[in-house]
């Protein structure tokens, strides 16, 4: 109390005033007032009695039963609150408003401490200061809800529940687990309710969203951080065994259980899409109650203050997709979910990333797509696509020994006769490719002409090969004279036995 006896002296025995004593024991005006107003009530003069201690002029200046007499005009302080929840605002902007209205009103200082001891006597969830349009908390209900199929055999319904920061809007639906496509859709569905996204989503740690809690460096799941691409939005996960981070979303667990849950507990369902009809009629009637203390309720603030500040939907829906990460085999193929894929040659033995859709799976190398699939069902055959092979891998894929033959007739006919004499013996496909490149290695080096040459000398000894079709082309056979003649066209002489001499 030493401040006030200094300022009851100033007051009485130096004749000072309210502006010079506020200078002079750094105190403002309003309060140098207060206390001189106070002083005034309580019938103080000066000098103080001699038995007059701290307490015996607390109690004068404070009295326990006193009213508190606002000598300034007090503001609406739940418009004042409402307000607060748009994006910008600040109590300065605000006090400046006030001061238009009522030019003899309060300082700045007493009307960010009369805000402040107003918000103190609103209920806990509303003690947070949330940015119009700023986020959202999303949680799970920790009470299930039963179903009881045809069969009779019951199974439990999760409760996926969200509440936006400013208005409090909440959205709830039932789902049958925690897994990452339930998690997703409910968002998906949430965000299509609200008609808008906000910026930030504040969500637990389940493994759903995060793969690695951590205070400062969390790491999202690769599916959801996609989610949050998609929608221009920030994943903000809470603290581990901090509910209090996302205290908005616990007590909107709370209500949605008294609310709804509660009131459906006498009912039976069927179906997951009978649970949710029941639960809609109800969620509507908790976003359309009436606040006691400010007014209005969650889905009318959601008009005036959240909608006018979050973003529109993107003009396409969110596509659930599942992200992974495998290793190219040398030969240029990878699993996925027991499926074969053909990745790029110049990926071979190199990690990349998978982003699967129900439709396609598409390969991802430094953030960039290199190539697509359709999705198989596991047990498929793999899926290999042509152009992802180099050119010799390319060409023993598309091989074949109608192919073989047709391309050898290219070169002459009677190389098209020799490869059909090569590749009859052959079973293996290996062997007959093997054999079609040797025979164009042998064109290529002693050209097409003497091969078709070499290949009618070749016919004549057989079986065919490429050893034996080697030998006449180094042995300049397939250039003596007649050595193309067939064998009709040989001499008959009386020294010359001939074949049946011998039969």
């Amino acid at each position: 109390m030493r401040m006030v006896y200094d300022l009851l002296r100033l007051h009485f025995e130096e004749g000072a005033s309210g502006r010079r004593i506020a200078e002079s024991l750094g105190m403002s005006r309003d309060t140098v007032a207060d206390y001189l107003m106070r002083a005034r009530f309580a019938g103080i003069t000066w000098p103080l009695p001699v038995d007059a201690d701290d307490a015996a002029l607390k109690a004068l200046l404070f009295p326990v039963e006193t009213t508190v007499v606002h000598r300034k005009p007090m503001p609406d302080w739940a418009e004042v609150h409402k307000a607060m929840q748009k994006s910008g605002a600040t109590l300065t902007a605000l006090h400046e408003e006030y001061l238009a209205q009522h030019p003899d009103g309060m300082a700045r200082s007493y009307f960010c401490q009369c805000y402040a001891e107003w918000r103190q006597g609103l209920r806990s969830y509303m003690r947070q200061t949330h940015v119009a349009g700023e986020r959202v908390a999303v949680d799970y209900s920790g009470m299930l809800m039963q179903i009881t199929g045809p069969d009779g055999e019951q199974r439990s319904a999760q409760i996926f529940v969200g509440v936006l920061g400013a208005s409090s809007l909440t959205y709830v639906e039932a789902h049958w687990s925690q897994r990452l496509p339930d998690w997703i859709a409910a968002h998906v569905r949430m965000f299509e309710y609200f008609g808008c996204t906000p910026k930030v989503v504040v969500c637990d740690n389940l493994k759903a969203a995060v793969t690695k809690a951590s205070r400062t460096e969390p790491q999202i799941n690769d599916t959801y951080q996609h989610l949050a691409r998609h929608y221009s939005m920030t994943v903000l996960p809470t603290r581990a065994r901090k509910p209090k981070d996302k205290a908005k979303v616990e007590n909107g667990v709370r209500l949605i259980q008294r609310w709804i849950l509660f009131k459906l507990r006498h009912e039976t369902f069927s179906s997951l899409e009978q649970l949710n009809a029941a639960i809609r009629p109800l969620l509507e009637t908790l976003n359309q109650a009436t606040f006691q203390k400010t007014g209005g309720s969650r889905r009318s603030w959601f008009e005036a203050i959240d909608r006018p500040a979050m973003r529109p939907l993107p003009d396409q829906r969110f596509e659930y997709a599942e992200f992974a990460r495998v290793r190219v085999g040398p030969d240029g193929r990878f699993t996925y979910q027991d499926c074969i894929y053909s990745a790029p040659f110049a990926l071979c033995n190199k990690e990349i990333d998978i982003r699967a859709s129900s439709a396609t799976v598409e390969l991802l190398h430094q953030s960039k797509r290199v190539a697509s699939h359709v999705r198989a069902s596991p047990g498929a055959p793999p899926t290999i696509d042509p152009l992802h092979m180099t050119s010799a891998h390319r060409y023993f894929a598309s091989w074949s020994s109608d192919s073989a033959i047709a391309t050898a007739s290219e070169f002459g006919e009677h190389v098209g006769t020799f490869m059909l004499r090569l590749l009859e013996g052959i079973t293996v496909k290996e062997l007959g490719y093997r054999a079609t490149i040797g025979l164009r290695k042998m064109v290529t080096e002693f050209g097409a002409d003497r091969m078709d040459a070499a290949c009618a000398v070749a016919l004549r000894t057989p079986p065919a090969s490429l050893s034996t079709l080697r030998f006449i082309l180094r042995s300049n056979l397939d250039r003596l004279p007649n050595a193309d003649h067939d064998d009709e066209d040989h001499i008959d002489h009386e020294n010359i036995r001939g074949a049946d001499y011998y039969r």
